[in-house]
C-alpha cells in the first residue's frame, strides 16, 4: 500500500489504498481494536450510513455524542457536527475524515459579523441553529436543531425578543409556527435546501397526485407552501414510516432515501428535483467523506478536531441548554 498523504488543513489527499483490502472489514477491525464509534449523519452516502454504529440527524448525533464511552469518535457529517461532539467531548478524539466538509449555512454566519448583529439588538436572547461554527455558538444563548427549534422557542417567554440565526428559511418558519413575527432573523441560507424546482415539484404532483411531499423547513417558502408535511430528516423519516401512502415525494438531501427505503422496502421515495439538471440536491460538503478516508482517519487518528479551549467552554452551555430543553423531544 502507498503511504497516504495527510494535508493537515483538510486531511487525506492522496488515498493509495491497495485494491487487496477489504475497507468494510478493516474499518470494523479498527473501531474494535481502538474503541471507537463512527456517527453518520443521514446526508452520507448510503456505503458510509451502513458502516456507522450510529445514523441520525443533528439532535440524535449530538446526544450520541454526549453518550458515548468510545475513546474515538470518527463523525461522518460535516465540520459544525464535528465541533460539537469535541466541544461535550474535550478529553476524546474527534476525527473528520475531510476536514473540508464544511457547511454552507455555517459559512454564512461568521462569528465576528454575527456579533456586531447581536450588539445591534440589545436585550434580544440568541438562539441558533446547531448548522454553526463553534464560535458562533459561543456567542449564543441556547442551540436548537430543527426537531426541537419549535418546542424550546414555545419556552422562551412571549416578552423576550429573540434573534434567530444562521437560517432564514427555517426562522421564516420558525416565526410562523410559533407566532414569533417579531423575531430578528439572521440572512443565511443552505445551498441545497434553495436549490428546489417549485415548478418541477408542482409537476410532479401532478404526476404522482397520490405522493405526499415531505419537506424539510430549511427549503424556501415556496417549496413548503407545496408540502404534506414538514420536518426535520428524523421526523420526515418516521412519517413516511407512519403514513399510510405508499409513495412520497421528499424535499431534503438526498441522502436520507437510504434510510427510507431500508425501512419501507414496499414504499417509493422521489427526490424533489432542482432548478438546474445537476445533482444539486446532494450537499456537496458531505459527500467529501469517502469509505476511503473513513478507513483513512481511523488507521492514523486524525485529522483530528482542535479548538480553544474558551470557545470550547462558551459554546458548550447552549448545547447543554439545547439538551436540558429538549429532552422530551424525539
Amino acid at each position: 500500500m502507498s503511504p497516504a498523504v495527510l494535508d493537515t488543513e483538510i486531511g487525506f489527499v492522496r488515498e493509495d489504498i491497495a485494491p487487496s483490502i477489504n475497507l468494510h472489514d478493516e474499518i470494523d477491525r479498527l473501531r474494535r481494536e481502538k474503541n471507537a464509534v463512527i456517527l453518520a449523519h443521514y446526508y452520507q452516502e448510503p456505503e458510509i450510513q451502513d458502516l456507522a454504529d450510529y445514523v441520525g440527524d443533528s439532535l440524535g448525533l449530538a446526544r450520541r455524542a454526549v453518550d458515548t464511552d468510545a475513546a474515538i469518535i470518527v463523525f461522518a457529517g460535516v465540520h459544525f457536527m464535528a465541533e460539537t461532539a469535541k466541544i461535550v467531548n474535550p478529553e476524546k478524539r474527534v476525527l473528520l475524515p475531510d476536514l473540508n466538509a464544511g457547511c454552507s449555512l455555517a459559512d454564512t454566519c461568521p462569528a465576528d459579523e454575527f456579533a456586531a448583529f447581536i450588539a445591534d439588538h440589545p436585550g434580544h436572547i440568541v438562539i441558533s441553529y446547531i448548522n454553526c461554527s463553534a464560535a458562533t455558538k459561543a456567542l449564543t444563548d441556547v442551540i436548537v436543531t430543527s426537531s426541537n427549534a419549535k418546542h424550546i422557542i414555545d419556552q422562551i417567554p412571549r416578552d423576550q425578543p429573540i434573534i434567530f440565526a444562521p437560517d432564514r428559511n427555517l426562522g421564516r418558519y420558525l416565526a410562523r409556527e410559533t407566532g414569533r413575527s417579531d423575531m430578528v432573523i439572521w440572512d443565511g441560507v443552505c445551498i441545497v435546501h434553495e436549490t428546489f424546482s417549485e415548478k418541477k415539484l408542482i409537476g410532479l404532483k401532478a404526476r404522482y397526485p397520490d405522493a405526499p411531499v415531505l419537506a424539510h423547513p430549511e427549503c424556501e417558502e415556496v417549496i413548503l407552501r407545496h408540502a404534506d408535511y414538514i420536518g426535520s430528516t428524523s421526523n420526515i423519516r418516521r412519517h413516511a414510516s407512519d403514513n399510510s401512502a405508499t409513495r412520497f415525494i421528499v424535499a431534503t438531501e438526498e441522502g436520507i432515501l437510504h434510510q427510507m427505503r431500508k425501512d419501507n422496502p414496499g414504499k417509493e421515495f422521489i427526490a424533489a428535483p432542482p432548478e438546474s439538471g445537476c445533482a444539486c440536491n446532494h450537499c456537496p460538503h458531505m459527500r467529501l467523506n469517502t469509505v476511503e478516508k473513513l478507513y483513512l482517519c481511523l488507521e492514523h487518528e486524525m485529522p483530528q478536531i482542535e479548538m480553544d479551549e474558551s470557545i470550547r467552554l462558551r459554546a458548550l452551555r447552549p448545547i447543554e441548554r439545547m439538551l436540558e430543553m429538549s429532552a422530551a423531544v424525539q
